[in-house]
């Protein structure tokens, strides 16, 4: 039932940094929306991710890019399902995969054809069942912060503190997620950068990492090409946002995240070992 034996990734702060590689199956992800979208196209940018470093590949078939519009259960298994398959008979074990979904039928299918992640984005909010079949699986669930839906998000989003305001909605899915089942050690949490927030929320969230940290969570950063980099560099192609981003996730590493969500996993790869071995240093030193 399933391939949960195939979870072999610990998450936790003793193991060095894992890269997430981003694989979006759809024809509207704001970043690479239809690059990927055909199987064959989706597996060799898999094997190009592994060979760059990546720990986990991450798959969705709906986009969430501010604005986008929800997609049916069926036209999301449609999309990932041939993919993971796949994936799973090119490519030895040795990964996790990660279904991108806030639907539990999705989910449950992608863990069916091979994958052992579930990352909703809703925190179980949008499907309250995808949290009992994350515990009745037993696979790993990140839980994201953000305000609305994708549709509306970005409209105009006000936080009088976002750090403490993500803090206590990451506490409170923590606790609806324990009382479905799901295991301590598979909770993982993402203050969802991006996500409803303004370009200040995005920093603050970004400063205060530690803080989420701290809460005894692996964290999950997503700052990948994000918009608000891009504001602060004066570039509008989000392709041009990789040094951007692979700063955010040396940041990161210091600050105690566990797994960076990205586009550009040689680049983010090099920034986290390099941040890694620094903090192993200091760490010795202290």
């Amino acid at each position: 039932m399933g391939n949960a034996h195939r979870n072999t990734v610990i998450f936790n702060d003793s193991i060095k940094p894992l890269i997430m590689g981003i694989l979006n199956v759809t024809p509207d992800s704001f970043s690479d929306g239809g690059k990927f979208n055909h199987v064959d196209a989706a597996v060799r940018q898999v094997g190009q991710m592994l060979a760059e470093g990546a720990d986990i590949i991450d798959i969705g078939g709906e986009s969430t890019r501010p604005g986008s519009d929800p997609v049916s259960s069926d036209e999301q298994i449609q999309r990932v399902i041939p993919v993971i398959q796949e994936i799973r008979k090119q490519f030895a074990n040795e990964f996790m995969i990660s279904i991108d979904t806030t639907l539990s039928t999705v989910a449950e299918a992608a863990l069916d054809a091979g994958a052992n992640l579930i990352n909703d984005v809703s925190a179980g909010q949008d499907d309250p069942d995808i949290l009992a079949l994350a515990a009745k699986r037993s696979a790993p669930i990140i839980l994201m912060h953000k305000l609305g839906t994708p549709k509306t998000m970005q409209d105009d989003p006000y936080y009088v503190d976002v750090v403490t305001e993500t803090i206590d909605f990451l506490k409170s899915r923590i606790a609806v997620a324990l009382q479905a089942g799901i295991k301590e050690d598979n909770i993982l949490i993402d203050p969802g950068i991006g996500f409803g927030k303004r370009k200040q929320d995005n920093l603050d969230l970004l400063a205060n990492l530690d803080k989420l940290v701290a809460l005894g969570f692996p964290v999950l950063l997503g700052t990948s090409r994000k918009r608000f980099m891009g504001a602060i560099c004066n570039v509008t192609e989000p392709s041009e946002l990789v040094t951007a981003t692979a700063v955010t996730t040396a940041l990161g590493v210091m600050a105690g995240v566990t797994v960076f969500r990205v586009h550009d996993v040689k680049e983010n790869r090099q920034a986290a070992d390099v941040a890694w071995a620094i903090k192993q240093c200091y760490q010795q030193t202290k």
